[in-house]
């Protein structure tokens, strides 16, 4: 990305648009007051239209205006894609089960016209701040949607023509960087195979408990391009400290078994070598290849500094070897990364 360095830990903001706990407006406000107080300028924040149908945007904006931020001083990511709509149900349909006290829904609109729509209506919700990094967010459900392949074919030229209009964007000096937020890596080397991206955020895939060797190889593939990765979700949506949500999906302590007794066995080893496991989640995230960035949400404004801090983990020598030899870990990773 020309002109643009990014620091090693981003602000992630699903905690700003209700995601698993309702917020009050002050405590949203001490996160972003925090996260502008660690971070060098400008600081770095990543948001989307889907969190919290909006009110991610709109709580992160206000949130800058009250503290008197400069604009100069923020770069915002807004991952396009999920439009705000009325709310006509007891609780969202969009993602059902994770969001608290929502006053909207939102829908998915992937297409050239659908995503200018995204756009915009994310810059209103910004209240006075804009989107300088944009992307086309969960293209893998868009595509997962269709219901045969004369669907699917037609979906994917939607995300061709919404990265058009992107590419339009930027050609107009509206937007500085264009990437794609996905679960699906493969989806998202299917997107780089076709459309030249500035950069792009691997969610869920890249993480300490799951880094398969072909999204090693296509991480590699992006690093000789030039192509910039961050990596979001390294704690595979909280699971790995702690939480029951695995990939933003509820678990089973009896259906997850493996999960959990993965996640105990990586517990005691961190205990046994004296880490937090969110250390050894963030540097294990951070080293994975061409990764420049990881995106760190919080709820909690006294974690911003940690999160911030974790980069500069030191992991003990033999820890990595012990997570191999315990096959907590791929053995020939280990070797070739850590």
């Amino acid at each position: 990305m020309q002109g643009i360095t990014l620091p090693k830990v981003i602000f992630g903001t699903s905690g700003l648009g209700n995601l698993y706990v309702a917020l009050p407006d002050e405590v949203k406000l001490s996160i972003v007051s925090e996260s502008i107080k660690c971070s060098p300028r400008p600081a770095v924040f990543d948001s989307a239209g889907k969190y919290g149908a909006g009110l991610a945007l709109e709580a992160l904006g206000r949130s800058l205006k009250q503290l008197n931020v400069s604009p100069s001083d923020v770069l915002i990511s807004n991952k396009l894609g999920w439009l705000r709509t009325e709310l006509r149900t007891a609780e969202p349909t969009f993602e059902p089960g994770v969001w608290r006290d929502l006053k909207y829904d939102a829908v998915q609109k992937i297409s050239y016209e659908g995503i200018l729509e995204c756009y915009e209506q994310g810059n209103e919700l910004l209240g006075g701040y804009h989107a300088e990094l944009v992307s086309v967010h969960d293209p893998d459900e868009y595509l997962a949607a269709s219901k045969n392949g004369e669907e699917q074919a037609q979906r994917y030229q939607d995300i061709l023509d919404a990265y058009q209009a992107l590419n339009e964007l930027k050609q107009a000096g509206k937007v500085k960087a264009i990437g794609v937020g996905a679960k699906n890596w493969q989806i998202i080397k299917r997107i780089t195979d076709d459309v030249k991206l500035d950069w792009v955020m691997i969610a869920n895939s890249m993480t300490i408990h799951s880094h398969p060797a072909e999204l090693v190889e296509f991480m590699l593939n992006l690093q000789r391009q030039g192509t910039v990765v961050i990596n979001s979700s390294v704690f595979n949506g909280g699971f790995l400290t702690g939480s029951a949500y695995y990939n933003y999906q509820l678990t089973d302590p009896v259906k997850d078994e493996n999960l959990y007794h993965w996640r105990q066995r990586f517990n005691q080893l961190c205990l046994s070598y004296k880490i937090k496991p969110v250390q050894a989640c963030v540097i294990f995230g951070l080293n994975a290849p061409g990764v420049q960035s990881i995106a760190l949400n919080t709820t909690q404004a006294e974690r911003v500094a940690q999160n911030v801090a974790l980069p500069q983990s030191m992991i003990p020598e033999g820890f990595w070897e012990d997570m191999a030899a315990q096959g907590l870990i791929d053995r020939s990773y280990a070797a070739s990364y850590l």
